[in-house]
């Protein structure tokens, strides 16, 4: 499907609105209402396709620009542009996609990471966050893994829900992948109480991070 216009993948994401889907999706704060598994067929059927990918994320439309992480280019984006992109991600899926399939694959993702680490929005400085987690997991080397502890230690039981959240996932990220950190990891964790009362249900992992660090660890060493 190359060659595809903008108007025409609208028109097809009109065509795939669902209330239900709707429904769901605004109960999370995303304001489409787009099965996913539909919208990643679609994807599938356009291929890569940069220049249509930014002219959907223009549209501020949610679904078309869910649907412009899947098919656009990541390392063809300039840092500013990526970071303009962040700053206008309106919905919590818009976000994470965006981290997750598009800045992640970036050559500009430590300048951005460090960058939104630092950054005074909250929802920004959760990017940051979230890229951290990523470096904590596959390439730890250089990060003072100590200072981050002492970070989340200080900063993430006051902070807002978004911004917590990813900070709460780096804590559990440093005690499942680095066991010479994972005594403390586990006692700022049993300190702050953090996401402690989530509900979760009973074949998911509790995001709580003293759970969350002892289940995953426990499969790890059952395997």
């Amino acid at each position: 499907m190359t060659g595809t216009t903008a108007a025409e993948v609208l028109a097809d994401l009109a065509a795939l609105e669902d209330p239900r889907a709707r429904a769901i999706n605004e109960r999370h704060g995303d304001d489409h209402g787009v099965n996913l598994t539909k919208l990643r067929a679609l994807a599938k059927q356009l291929k890569t396709q940069h220049a249509l990918a930014r002219e959907l994320w223009a549209t501020d439309n949610t679904a078309a620009r869910l649907l412009a992480t899947l098919v656009c280019r990541p390392k063809e984006f300039p840092l500013a542009e990526l970071d303009a992109m962040l700053r206008q991600s309106r919905t919590p899926k818009t976000h994470d996609w965006l981290v997750n399939y598009v800045v992640k694959k970036s050559t500009h993702s430590e300048h951005l990471r460090l960058t939104w680490l630092a950054d005074p929005d909250p929802l920004v400085a959760s990017a940051g966050w979230s890229l951290t987690v990523d470096r904590v997991a596959k390439t730890p080397e250089g990060l003072d893994l100590p200072a981050l502890l002492d970070t989340i230690e200080a900063e993430m039981k006051p902070a807002p829900a978004r911004l917590q959240w990813a900070m709460n996932h780096c804590l559990a990220q440093i005690g499942i992948t680095h066991p010479e950190h994972r005594p403390r990891a586990l006692s700022v964790g049993e300190r702050l109480e953090v996401l402690k009362d989530y509900p979760t249900p009973p074949d998911c992992t509790s995001p709580y991070a003293p759970t969350w660090i002892t289940e995953v660890v426990r499969r790890q060493n059952a395997g």
